[in-house]
């Protein structure tokens, strides 16, 4: 994985572009709140930042087969930080608004183009890992500029923070000319048979699609309305956690997504640890909500934030990988489009709709509603689980035939039976 010309540089311009992101995810929303601005401002500003993010991650697949990996990148890196200065002049509606959207356009291309490069870099046999130590530099890059925007916000002002976000993405930029020149592989029309043409990408890729925007739409609510919820619940305590618990959710994040990587590699497909993951977040938002609702001790949200933030991460990379895994490896593009566009399309519309639901019902309300739509997900990836028994993958896949085959489909039962024997 490390010997993939390339690599080492796409993990270090991740991670500063992902500083970026970081530093100013929870200062615009505040910095919003502070300005007498309202919850649904300050969701809207997360909201319209993904809607372009979405927009842009559409046509970036087709940017990188005509222009190539390496300018696409350092062009995304580049707008994700400058348009930042912006902030500074104005945080009233529109004007925030306005820069949030420039600067989604760049985080929008620069997302579907690192983990289709990864997919492009490293061979199969690491694409598990590799994910995962692209999810551990991302969960680090979290961990660190998440708390350091509030901190250095509260310290210096917002000023401070708009600046230095810029300058990191900078450095982002900077980075990405140091990637081999490569374009997304072209598109190929392969000789298949009607059955195979029957089989819609959509199909394959909805329920992985689905089950990131499940927890993205509550991550949505947590990177905007947690550290107030925190301040609110303990105001004394709560200043000194309000940041930290955003880097232990990115830490947990982190440590997990990587840990589900090895888990895919070694069994050699990906899903294993989808639903337990799933489980897992619904039980930490459900915790976030009572927790709020009751008033109860601020240390039960960490917890909270640990098991929502761990299932997060694993949930991204079977997501991702199961994609990669059902789709011809010449659509790795493709796949990390439609990947990005179900985490940021969830963040934005769960930022927005749990921001609405928030200054109805309060902090509670908003995740108790994610939770609601955690468990939706968990229901729809159960189905496909079931499903994705008979399921025959769009290209080339033999194993999956081979169990629509009579004779083979009573072999593979006798080798299963010998094995139990012994």
């Amino acid at each position: 994985m490390w010997k993939s010309p390339g690599f080492v540089a796409v993990l270090v311009a991740v991670a500063a572009a992902f500083g970026s992101w970081s530093l100013l995810l929870p200062v615009v929303p505040l910095a919003v709140l502070n300005n007498g601005g309202s919850s649904a401002v300050a969701g809207a500003t997360t909201g319209i930042f993904m809607a372009a993010t979405v927009i842009t991650q559409i046509f970036t697949p087709a940017a990188l087969r005509k222009i190539g990996y390496t300018p696409v990148m350092a062009f995304a890196a580049f707008m994700l930080g400058v348009p930042a200065i912006g902030y500074i002049f104005s945080v009233e509606p529109i004007p925030v608004l306005v820069v949030s959207a420039l600067r989604g356009i760049g985080f929008g291309a620069l997302t579907v183009a690192e983990s289709a490069l990864v997919a492009e870099l490293v061979p199969v046999r690491f694409l598990g890992k590799a994910s995962g130590m692209l999810g551990v530099f991302i969960g680090l890059s979290q961990m660190l500029f998440l708390p350091a925007g509030l901190a250095l916000g509260d310290q210096f002002g917002y000023n401070v923070v708009y600046v230095l976000g810029a300058v990191i993405a900078l450095v982002a930029a900077v980075m990405c000319l140091r990637i081999p020149q490569v374009k997304a592989a072209a598109k190929q029309q392969p000789q298949v048979s009607e059955q195979e043409r029957s089989v819609s990408t959509w199909k394959l890729v909805l329920v992985p699609s689905l089950a990131v925007t499940s927890l993205s739409m509550t991550f949505g609510a947590v990177s905007s309305f947690l550290p107030a919820a925190v301040i609110e619940l303990d105001p004394g305590l709560g200043a000194a956690l309000a940041g930290i618990i955003l880097s232990i959710t990115g830490g947990s994040s982190m440590v997990f997504r990587y840990l589900s990587g090895v888990i895919a590699d070694r069994r050699g497909v990906p899903g294993t640890t989808m639903i337990p993951a799933q489980i897992i977040g619904f039980l930490g938002v459900v915790l976030i909500t009572v927790t709020i609702f009751q008033g109860w001790s601020v240390w039960l949200l960490i917890i909270g934030a640990v098991m929502f933030g761990g299932a997060f991460g694993m949930v991204q990379n079977e997501a991702l990988l199961s994609m990669f895994f059902r789709l011809p490896r010449t659509r790795v593009s493709e796949a990390s489009a439609i990947w990005n566009i179900a985490f940021d399309s969830g963040t934005g519309i769960g930022s927005f709709l749990l921001g609405i639901v928030a200054a109805s019902l309060a902090y509670s309300g908003a995740f108790g509603s994610g939770a609601v739509v955690i468990l939706f997900g968990i229901v729809l990836t159960t189905a496909d689980r079931i499903i994705g028994r008979h399921r025959i993958t769009e290209y080339n896949n033999t194993r999956a035939r081979l169990r629509q085959v009579p004779v083979a489909r009573r072999a593979v039962q006798g080798l299963r039976n010998r094995r139990k024997d012994r």
